[in-house]
Order: C-alpha cells, then sequence, then structure tokens
C-alpha cells in the first residue's frame, strides 16, 4: 500500500459486558493543499452493548466519517476486529455466517456494516497493543470511555 491518505486508530469499552458501552476513533489526515495535518475525534455510546460490539462500531463510524475513497492505515487494539476483517469474515460469508465451531456469528449485522464501511477504501489493518502506553491507542481509548459516560440513562 502507498502512503495512507488517513491514519485511524480506533477503540471500544465496556462498564460491565454487556453494560454501558463506548467507542471512539482519531482519524488523522494531511491537507493536500497545505499539507498541514489534521485530526478529527469521534466517540459515541450505547447503554447496553458489548465490548466487542463497541470496538467494532468504533470501526464502522471512522470509515463512515471518510467523504471519499482513501487508503487507510487502521490501527485497533482488537485482534477480535483484526482478525475478523483479515482472517474469518470470508469463511464466514462461505458459511452462511456460520463460525468454524458451526455456531452463528455472533454481531452478524455490525461485521455486515464494516463490511460495507470498508467497501471503498483500501485498508491495512494494523494490530496495536492496547493499554501499553501507545498515545494514540490511549487517546482513542479515552474517547471510548467519553463514549461510557454519555450512554448512560
Amino acid at each position: 500500500m502507498q502512503t495512507p491518505d488517513v491514519v485511524i486508530f480506533s477503540d471500544g469499552a465496556c462498564k460491565g459486558n454487556p453494560g454501558p458501552g463506548g467507542w471512539g476513533a482519531i482519524l488523522r489526515f494531511k491537507v493536500a493543499e497545505s499539507g498541514a495535518v489534521h485530526e478529527k475525534e469521534l466517540f459515541g455510546g450505547e447503554p447496553d452493548t458489548t465490548n466487542n460490539r463497541m470496538e467494532l462500531m468504533a470501526a464502522i463510524r471512522a470509515l463512515e466519517a471518510l467523504k471519499r475513497p482513501c487508503r487507510v492505515q487502521f490501527n485497533t487494539d482488537s485482534k477480535y476486529v483484526l482478525q475478523g476483517m483479515t482472517e474469518w469474515i470470508a469463511g464466514w460469508k462461505k458459511r452462511g455466517w456460520v463460525n468454524s465451531a458451526k455456531q452463528p456469528v455472533k454481531n452478524v449485522d455490525l461485521w455486515l456494516a464494516l463490511e460495507a464501511a470498508c467497501a471503498p477504501h483500501q485498508i491495512d489493518w494494523r494490530w496495536v497493543r492496547g493499554h501499553s502506553g501507545h498515545v494514540d491507542n490511549e487517546r482513542a481509548d479515552a474517547l471510548a470511555n467519553r463514549g461510557v459516560g454519555s450512554a448512560r440513562p
């Protein structure tokens, strides 16, 4: 992949699993005319959800925020999202959304939404170790926790 147009860091959080949850994302891009680097922060939440659903929502909302097809370096601390998109999804689709244990895939609605959000883009999926001091991952985590706060009734 060539130099990315956009670098994304995303994270999900849940207080209880299930429980109130939140998602957060940072989008970093360079403005072509000026060369200036800009960032956009996104977050949101739901009152009754799971951590995996919030990880997926962070990825979906970040990609949906892009206004044109982009080359994306997508950084996540979720192996669930990373492996789902790079290893598992083709098999799930081939088997009719059944996993290797012959059980229905959880969160099919969000996997379908993420697949649709990915379609216009070239994405380089990357894993970042969570809670290890990585500045941008920690910022995405803080945004996800803001999302949890916004989700509480």
